[in-house]
């Protein structure tokens, strides 16, 4: 990196996903000369970074206060944190609002695989990203084509095991933070005894979708990609509340209206760890509404080729609709999601979509994905060292005000070689 004379900044970093990237984030830039702190909010964020820290060990009615005075004392000038939808870290975006510090907020990428979020004052459907087609097609007249990179080495293994390690330390560190919950729906031992039944049982369950998908051979069929209930996306940028209400609303659609000759494939999300049988909800569904022989659930297999060779994606607000949209493959999204523009998404009801799946109009997916590129999106990967390499450097172009201290294009350059 070439690097130039700047102001220096103070960044206060919370929660990370599981894993070093947060770490190694804040040592990059503590190597800039900027001042980094974290506040550690449970044992698994305790275990998870290696510099100075604090603990705070309060209540969630005191955090807001507690992180206000934080920013004033140290006058803090940046905040970064993944997910704006926590609790405590929805109050301290707030709270940095008032006094007037950036909030950088990281997300798993809107594009994906290859790309991380990482956006001004909030992401997904608090993005300040617009819903007008034609503001993508004027912003993208002066951006460069998409950049055409290598894959992003990525270890599913070494997400199980980061996430099982983060979610068993704070189990195991509770005692140290009483008042702490989890943003999630279960309990940090469920979590993580969850990770270890999908890390056990992977082979199985890879067996069972190659069982499964070999029944859509030469079928027509939609896609319907799980996503986690305990995801703020359910959660909070749905009207449904929680994944099983949403799969519901659709085999219901497809039961009603979807043609005859068509299948509905029901994808369980890969990273989703709870003990929940999907397999036997989807089924129980299925046989209600007398579609037990139309309805596929596959707990695993590749998603790249089961929205390829779909009429259509149905989905609530995941990022594999825009895998879907890139391929040119018609999409329909039931919740807030940035990618929800017209133009690029079905616009009808759910009940028209399976007759007239609509695809995406390749000008305004090519203008909107320019957008999202240049903009909000950070090329590497969490579940790698590679990746996190890359999502170091990149981060830090977009995090460090300054007029250049990263040349961009020779950036995009060296990450492709290093990913050779």
């Amino acid at each position: 990196m070439k690097l130039h004379d700047v102001a220096k900044q103070r960044f206060l970093f919370l929660q990370g996903p599981p894993g070093p990237f947060f770490d190694r984030l804040g040592a990059a830039l503590r190597a800039l000369g900027h001042a980094v702190h974290r506040i550690n909010l449970n044992a698994g964020d305790v275990a998870s970074w290696t510099g100075p820290a604090i603990d705070y060990r309060g209540t969630a009615e005191r955090w807001p206060s507690f992180v206000d005075d934080y920013l004033v004392q140290h006058a803090i000038t940046d905040v970064i944190l993944f997910g704006d939808c926590r609790p405590l870290h929805n109050a301290a975006r707030g709270m940095a609002r008032l006094r007037g510090v950036r909030v950088h907020v990281f997300e798993e990428g809107y594009i994906r695989p290859d790309w991380a979020t990482l956006e001004l004052d909030g992401v997904n459907g608090h993005s300040s990203l617009p819903r007008d087609p034609k503001w993508y097609l004027d912003a993208a007249r002066t951006l460069p084509p998409l950049a055409k990179l290598p894959t992003v080495p990525s270890r599913f293994r070494r997400r199980a095991q980061e996430a099982t390690s983060y979610y068993a330390r704070t189990s195991m560190g509770r005692w140290r933070f009483p008042h702490y919950k989890s943003h999630r729906d279960r309990s940090a031992p469920a979590e993580a005894l969850g990770w270890l039944k999908q890390f056990a049982l992977r082979s199985v369950h890879e067996e069972q979708a190659e069982t499964a998908l070999a029944k859509l051979e030469g079928k027509r069929y939609f896609a319907l990609p799980l996503q986690l209930s305990s995801d703020h996306q359910i959660r909070v940028h749905s009207l449904f509340g929680t994944m099983q209400a949403g799969a519901s609303y659709v085999i219901e659609s497809f039961a009603r209206s979807a043609p005859d000759d068509t299948y509905l494939l029901v994808k369980e999300h890969p990273l989703d760890s709870s003990l929940f049988s999907w397999r036997r909800f989807i089924r129980r569904e299925a046989r209600r509404l007398n579609v037990e022989d139309r309805v596929i659930f596959a707990k695993g297999g590749k998603i790249d080729d089961i929205v390829e060779n779909s009429l259509g994606v149905v989905t609530v607000n995941s990022t594999t609709g825009t895998l879907a949209l890139a391929c040119g493959i018609p999409v329909i999204a039931l919740g807030q999601a940035v990618y929800n523009i017209p133009g690029i998404t079905f616009e009808g009801p759910l009940d028209a979509f399976w007759s007239n799946p609509t695809p995406p109009d390749p000008r305004i997916w090519d203008a909107f994905s320019r957008v999202l590129q240049a903009r909000c999106l950070v090329y590497g990967g969490f579940a790698s060292d590679e990746g996190i390499e890359m999502l170091v450097e990149g981060s830090i172009a977009r995090l460090v005000e300054a007029s250049k201290i990263i040349d961009l294009n020779r950036y995009l350059e060296g990450a492709a070689q290093a990913a050779e």
